[in-house]
């Protein structure tokens, strides 16, 4: 193995890079890179879709998009490099998160975009006591919980990645959605990643989504598929500008988003253990704590400069589980890249201006590796005695069914509809409640006691015994 050695079996390790290890220069930029490749839309696409919705922004996109990208970029250095207790010291992207859109911008045309801010900044406080009060908090997301979260995020984001693929975010009924074209450049830029990754070996293969969306990005510009226009009229530099729309904290905005908070807090923990994951062991409680301290930082910091809530990122956790890279200094590099692009825009712009088919290609993958991460969270770690499966399967039924039909809630409060016609909140809030009310349990299924700051080993059951039998989420390193 190429890394520094995990703790836990060499088996259930898939990492090239280890956690510590710094690769060379050369190899770590364009790593980077492929980090800020894989979340730039999902970044900059809430910011764009509230500029659009919430009349006060109107004429700011330009300005909300390069505030995202700073704030994503200092959130992701700090996640990386912990200032006291703030951060995981883990290879963590931080990004705006989804999950507050839909009722920030109902709260943005119910009081006005001072209390998106407000509201933000006041209830970000919940995030950090989630990670200060771990040790009883974590009680209640063993890894049969945060296996099944993980995966519900995996599988959330996948239509996601099927829109993009077809070449329109915005979903079918958008022009050019689905045709030939855009479709041939998914596939292509799916292609290549894979025949990169399973059938070459090194850097290459470490690469892969990069060099497979660069190789779609050209192909595109060569169709004539690329509009280089904003890129001219775009500037060379933004300067930040905090509480440019001011503040406001209606009570029932600031108590909203403090829920959604606890959500996000669960899907933080699941990407932090979809990621350490990749090096076999679990996360300790060290990193766990900090990493939801600086969620809930780094997101009243982004209020105070005009951005939406931040949280780690977990098409990142793909990647890291898919190319076998999981050095903090790769992800480090990628903050430093993010702030660059937010400082300029013109650069930004060559970026934003890559057709959604070729990102959609890699996506494809990343969110499906995303899964992979969570089932091995469950299989290494979880017993699926009847007790357990039941909680598996009932948490995923329900987290999909409200995803697949949400007209099932038709009748209830929009408030409702708002909060639980999510997968991630439905299915999470599922698992966490009957694996409290279900008696019984087996191993892995109960709250995971530290002595030395760090997990035990996990099982290494399958994975010996079963040589190259291609259940490995990620190919692991032969050397």
């Amino acid at each position: 193995m190429s890394g520094s050695e995990a703790t836990g079996s060499e088996s259930d390790s898939v990492v090239l890079y280890d956690i510590e290890d710094k690769p060379p220069l050369g190899e770590a930029i364009p790593l980077g890179i492929q980090h800020v490749l894989a979340m730039f839309l999902g970044n900059v696409a809430p910011p764009l879709i509230l500029a659009g919705a919430v009349g006060g922004v109107t004429g700011q996109t330009t300005f909300l998009v390069q505030m995202a990208l700073i704030v994503a970029g200092v959130a992701t250095l700090v996640q990386v490099f912990p200032i006291g207790p703030v951060g995981a010291k883990l290879p963590i992207v931080m990004g705006t998160s989804f999950a507050f859109l839909g009722p920030l911008i109902g709260i943005g045309n119910q009081f006005g975009i001072a209390a998106v801010f407000g509201a933000s900044l006041l209830a970000a406080p919940v995030e950090m006591a989630m990670g200060l009060t771990l040790d009883r908090f974590r009680n209640y997301f063993p890894p049969l919980v945060t296996g099944i979260v993980v995966m519900l995020i995996g599988l959330t984001l996948i239509p996601t990645g099927m829109n993009y693929a077809a070449g329109a975010s915005a979903g079918p009924g958008a022009a050019g959605y689905g045709s030939l074209a855009n479709l041939g450049l998914a596939g292509l830029v799916l292609v290549v990643t894979v025949v990169l990754n399973q059938f070459f070996e090194g850097f290459l293969r470490v690469i892969s989504v990069f060099v497979g969306i660069v190789v779609g990005y050209v192909v595109a510009i060569a169709m004539g598929m690329v509009d280089f226009a904003a890129v001219a009229s775009a500037g060379w530099l933004t300067v930040p500008t905090p509480l440019r729309y001011g503040l406001a904290f209606p009570p029932s905005a600031v108590l909203t988003v403090a829920f959604l908070y606890v959500i996000t807090g669960m899907e933080t923990i699941g990407d932090i253990s979809g990621t350490v994951s990749a090096t076999g062991r679990d996360p300790s409680r060290e990193e766990l704590r900090g990493g939801l301290i600086a969620d809930g930082v780094m997101s009243a910091f982004g209020a105070v400069f005009n951005a939406l809530p931040n949280t780690s990122f977990s098409q990142n956790v793909g990647l890291v589980n898919f190319t076998g890279v999981a050095s903090r200094y790769v992800v480090g590099i990628g903050g430093v890249v993010l702030i660059l692009l937010g400082l300029v825009p013109k650069v930004g712009a060559v970026v934003s201006a890559m057709p959604d088919a070729v990102l959609g290609g890699g996506a494809l993958i990343l969110f499906a590796m995303i899964f992979s991460s969570g089932a091995r969270i469950i299989t290494q770690n979880v017993t699926l005695d009847h007790r357990n499966s039941t909680i598996l399967a009932l948490s995923m039924a329900l987290g999909l069914g409200v995803a697949f039909r949400p007209e099932i809630l038709q009748n209830l409060p929009t408030e409702v509809q708002t909060l639980f016609g999510s997968a991630l909140v439905t299915g999470g809030i599922a698992a966490l409640v009957l694996n409290v009310v279900i008696p019984g349990g087996g191993v892995g299924t109960g709250p995971t006691e530290y002595t030395d700051g760090l997990a035990p080993e996990t099982p290494t059951n399958m994975q010996e015994d079963i040589p190259d039998s291609g259940t490995s989420p990620t190919p692991i390193d032969d050397d």
